[in-house]
């Protein structure tokens, strides 16, 4: 069975405006041998799957400076101190869309990248959401609201023109959502304050 190694050390290597980076030293639970990780401090991540009255998935489009490329994804982003993951997702929806919805579902969290991050992305359901009112876009984001029928979205992520992988992630959870194992023990359940609904 596979040990958890014993951090000896940690120490702060860089502090950006929304992640930091800290270098551990920890000892090999087979060897004794110590080696230093790099890992990114990061605060948890949300996506939302708008899903209208009539069946339709609320995207955006949104330039994203890593891959330098326009990007078709749900809403989402930083879950900030003062407010449960459910609560961010339901904001991020409001903010990029201008959609609301009385219902937000929890459907399942990833960890984007266990290797070199310490954090995890929850995805949610908005149920029955509507537009109610219009964007409220940070100064530096420039963002397209568009409707997609769900059935589209498998030749969306094949043919490369969904390319997040969280919001891949994110459809995996919602074909599990619309699709639910047998076995109840498999469904997904938030903790404590996953799943949400706004009167």
């Amino acid at each position: 069975m596979i040990q958890p190694w014993e951090r000896i050390d940690s120490i702060e290597r860089g502090r950006f405006k929304v992640f930091r980076v800290r270098e551990d030293q920890s000892r090999s639970p087979e060897t004794g041998e110590e080696h230093a990780f790099y890992v990114i401090e990061s605060p948890d991540w949300v996506n939302i799957i708008p899903v209208t009255p009539d069946g339709q998935l609320v995207f955006i489009e949104q330039y994203r400076h890593g891959t330098e490329a326009v990007t078709l994804e749900v809403p989402g982003g930083m879950v900030d101190p003062d407010e449960t993951p459910a609560e961010a997702a339901r904001r991020e929806m409001r903010e990029e869309t201008g959609y609301d919805t009385d219902e937000i579902v929890y459907i399942g969290s990833v960890a984007p990248n266990p290797a070199i991050q310490n954090n995890e992305c929850h995805t949610y359901l908005a149920l029955d959401a509507r537009r109610v009112e219009q964007q409220h876009l940070e100064g530096t984001e420039i963002i397209d609201v568009t409707r997609v029928a769900p059935d589209a979205v498998p030749g969306l992520i094949v043919s490369g023109r969904i390319t997040h992988a969280l919001v891949v992630c994110a459809f995996y959870l919602y074909d599990q959502y619309r699709t639910p194992p047998d076995d109840a023990a498999l469904r997904p359940s938030p903790d404590g304050d996953g799943a949400a609904s706004f009167a």
